[in-house]
């Protein structure tokens, strides 16, 4: 069969979609701190989390954290002058190879499993996260949400742009069970609270 008679028969056989099941959300709320329960599986899942008190500054902990970082873009919009490399959409993403340091602002986070949803409006491109050896993310305290569906929920009322759930650093392991972190990514991933 050539192409066109397999992409023929497919249109013709395909079967008749199914609507979504409706889900009534209050069946998983939990009555939980959302904050803790988020610090607590962002452990789990191999980052780093810190809760910024009112003493500190958000440009002093990243140095304590990351000291040695000399090629850093910051993509945070919270006038942090640790930038080394600014970048924009034309910036050519083969640019960014030797970035040490990304700082991105995350848009919520998810209690249920520590991740941070980040969207291209926020970092100029798209690589840039995956492409860095460690990653900051910095997230406001009050955007934490309890669990997936209503992270779901918030990101089907955006935009339609590129955007990504993050959870933890980059790790793949193989089928001898040898664990690799930064294998697909970041080495490292801090999550910052403010």
């Amino acid at each position: 069969m050539g192409r066109e008679a397999i992409l023929k028969s497919i249109k013709e056989n395909k079967p008749t979609g199914l609507p979504f099941p409706i889900l009534d959300l209050n069946n998983f709320r939990e009555d939980i701190n959302l904050l803790e329960e988020f610090k607590e599986k962002v452990q789990v899942v191999g980052g780093t989390i810190i809760e910024l008190s009112t003493s500190e500054t958000l440009e002093n902990e990243i140095k304590k954290l990351y000291p040695k970082a000399k090629e850093i873009v910051d993509c945070s919009n919270n006038d942090l002058s640790l930038a080394t490399i600014s970048i924009s959409e034309e910036t050519n993403p083969k640019d960014l190879q030797n970035i040490d340091l990304a700082i991105i602002q995350g848009e919520f986070g998810v209690a249920e499993n520590g991740s941070v949803w980040i969207s291209e409006n926020t970092y100029p491109v798209r690589v840039l996260p995956f492409i860095t050896n460690d990653l900051v993310i910095v997230l406001k305290k009050e955007k934490i949400c309890q669990h997936m569906h209503s992270g779901f929920k918030i990101i089907s009322e955006r935009e339609r742009t590129f955007g990504v759930f993050i959870s933890g650093p980059s790790k793949t392991a193989d089928i001898e069970q040898c664990l690799v972190v930064g294998a697909q990514g970041a080495m490292s991933l801090s999550i910052i609270l403010i």
